[in-house]
């Protein structure tokens, strides 16, 4: 039986407003780096910079040594890994898309053709659940303006929006160089710099929300002893009263995660659904401090006059760029039928 053809790509086009539909959620994904910015670094920089594709072929050789992955049909440098994170998301969008009705919509803070996009009316208007996904460089500079912050607090006011919070990890972020490379052993992703520090566009965003997190390390999951297979999370069934979490046993294996922490002792206005036990045969400064597990997924419930919900799950948990599970899937599910 052949394979069904793939419909034809589109490019450079308005987006197209999605109807309101009772029980349906329309998804949003949002990117919030500056694509030419991250595309555009001096690449004798060490830090703070994405792989080059190159770099990707070298180390995960040969896993990209098709003619589909070559200069005549791919991006060599930074761009295509960029383009890597977007083709990764392409599983969740198809799962979420024939489950709710509604194309998952794609939009970058500055794309890269140069146009600038904030979170504005023009996102969030057909917008439920709103996915910002925080792979933005510190060192970029982006963060929430004030309108976005103004937009984002009225479109929760409305019951049943959803926004997805998704900083990624912070490796590195010490001058201590002993401790970088402690890090960078512990993770041995040797595509990751010593240090890479992800999320100020989220981080603004947060301190805004009152999101009390703040997204920390980069750390490597554990794994069933004799296997490759991610240890199984830690679930407060309990706490999960969306059900985000029915069915689901394993989030995405990634080398480098980051650790939720909390910056409050209230536990009624944020409640933590899922930590990850991290792997412990490798040294790190957060291992070294008695913890044996990293927060994954938290749940701000509706409060005051926020009538939506608030998630933090990190971005790689909706990408088959590391790998894909049928529990992954699920939690996909679980989310589109929120």
């Amino acid at each position: 039986m052949s394979a069904p053809k793939q419909l034809g790509r589109t490019y450079n086009q308005n987006h197209m407003p999605r109807p309101y539909t009772a029980g349906k959620r329309r998804f949003t994904i949002y990117w919030t780096w500056s694509y030419p910015w991250e595309a555009n670094r001096d690449l004798t920089e060490l830090d703070n910079r994405f792989s080059t594709m190159t770099e990707v072929r070298r180390v995960a050789w040969p896993s990209f040594e098709s003619s589909e992955w070559d200069k005549m049909n791919f991006l060599q440098g930074i761009a295509g890994t960029l383009e890597l994170f977007h083709r990764s998301t392409l599983a969740f969008q198809q799962l979420v898309g024939e489950t709710v009705g509604h194309p998952v919509a794609v939009y970058q803070r500055i794309d890269q053709a140069g146009y600038k996009l904030p979170i504005d009316e023009r996102v969030l208007a057909d917008t439920d659940t709103l996915m910002v996904f925080g792979l933005d460089h510190l060192v970029s500079e982006q963060e929430a303006e004030k309108g976005e912050i103004d937009a984002i607090r009225d479109w929760l006011k409305r019951e049943g929006t959803c926004l997805l919070l998704a900083p990624h990890h912070d490796v590195g972020f010490t001058a201590d160089m002993k401790q970088r490379q402690m890090e960078y052993k512990h993770h041995g992703d040797e595509l990751v710099p010593r240090q890479q520090r992800f999320g100020q566009y989220t981080r603004s965003l947060m301190k805004a929300l009152e999101v009390p997190v703040l997204n920390q390390f980069g750390l490597r999951p554990a794994v069933v002893e004799g296997t490759k297979e991610i240890a199984s999370l830690t679930i407060n069934r309990e706490l999960d009263k969306l059900g985000l979490l029915n069915g689901v046993t394993t989030f995405n294996f990634h080398l480098h995660l980051p650790h939720y922490a909390l910056t409050t002792a209230d536990t009624k206005s944020i409640h933590l659904l899922a930590s990850q036990p991290v792997d412990l045969s490798r040294p790190h400064p957060f291992t070294a401090a008695g913890n044996p597990e990293f927060n994954t997924c938290l749940w701000m419930p509706p409060g005051g006059k926020r009538g939506g919900h608030i998630l933090l799950v990190d971005s790689t948990n909706f990408t088959t760029l590391f790998g894909g599970t049928e529990s992954l899937a699920r939690f996909w599910s679980n989310m589109a039928k929120m």
